[in-house]
């Protein structure tokens, strides 16, 4: 790799590390910002591919980021020549989205012994998507707004399901709400402690993120947890923003109040953020990472529903 491509990477890192540390000063985070658009119409959605896959890990908080700042209500995304494939254009003057890829390619070198060995190379790229307010000409079904949310009740059983289905065990009682790790156990409040069944949902899949890094299952290294004010914020990050994707996943609004531990956790993001401006893209990882685990607990039929 030269030093431009080591640069370019580099710049991307910062690039969008400052993105999300402008945010956070302004005490949003873009992770659960999206919820709070009138646009949306109470339609919650991950972003997607102009072939309605959906975005994963990082690109999921850029592109909510985004549509938050200029009032998208689409939830499809695709480039200019993707576009143009299905006859479309992108407006003239419409400025586009970052998102990035990464990968990895395999290099063969040779080592001090002459013999070759091959070595893993991760590479990061970055390409500009528009949202499909920002084309037209598309086809039909590309501009249909968000269909109205779905009666509540229901949504909450199938929450409901998907936490049962993960085997965890969830016990109710006090007034806080975290993993232990000694007993592998996620303790909750009980429901009628919180505003609201869709609040309850929420903070239950922060809790199940955690439950997701233990050493028997994703093995995400929380033995300094307690005891290391940095590695705490790196975990608090992974699992507030996995919890995001899981509301969006199971169409639940996440709770919107202001909880008292989240002006002291966004403190602690933008310090880690300012030391490491690769820590965002791999909390997007591992939070990414977690949310696929609980999902893939689930009966395949109920994972074929959900795709």
């Amino acid at each position: 790799m030269t030093g431009k491509d080591k640069g370019a990477r580099a710049d991307i890192y910062a690039r969008i590390t400052e993105r999300i540390v402008a945010d956070l000063e302004k005490n949003t985070r873009p992770w659960v910002q999206p919820w709070n658009a009138g646009t949306a119409a109470g339609a919650m959605t991950r972003p997607l591919r102009h072939n309605g896959q959906p975005y994963t890990g990082l690109n999921v908080l850029l592109l909510w980021s985004e549509a938050m700042a200029r009032g998208f209500s689409s939830a499809i995304w695709m480039t200019f020549r993707q576009a143009r494939e299905l006859g479309a254009h992108v407006r003239k003057g419409e400025g586009g989205s970052t998102v990035v890829y990464a990968s990895r390619f395999t290099k063969t070198e040779v080592d001090a012994a002459g013999g070759e060995i091959e070595r893993d190379i991760p590479f990061l790229k970055a390409y500009t998507v528009f949202n499909c307010e920002q084309i037209e000409g598309l086809p039909d079904h590309y501009c249909q707004r968000p269909e109205p949310p779905v009666d509540p009740l229901v949504r909450i059983e199938h929450a409901d399901r998907f936490f049962a289905n993960t085997g965890a065990m969830i016990r109710h009682g006090g007034s806080k709400a975290f993993y232990a790790a000694g007993s592998d156990s996620i303790q909750m409040p009980d429901l009628r402690c919180f505003r609201d069944a869709e609040s309850y949902v929420a903070v239950l899949g922060h809790e199940c993120i955690h439950w997701a890094g233990a050493p028997h299952r994703l093995n995400r290294d929380l033995s300094r947890y307690h005891t290391d004010r940095t590695e705490r914020a790196r975990e608090e990050l992974i699992a507030d923003i996995g919890a995001s994707f899981l509301c969006a996943d199971l169409g639940i609004v996440p709770e919107l109040e202001p909880r008292p531990d989240h002006a002291s956790y966004v403190a602690s993001w933008l310090k880690l953020l300012d030391g490491d401006r690769r820590a965002i893209f791999q909390a997007a990882a591992h939070a990414q990472r977690a949310v696929t685990y609980l999902h893939d607990l689930q009966p395949q039929k109920e994972r074929q529903a959900a795709a």
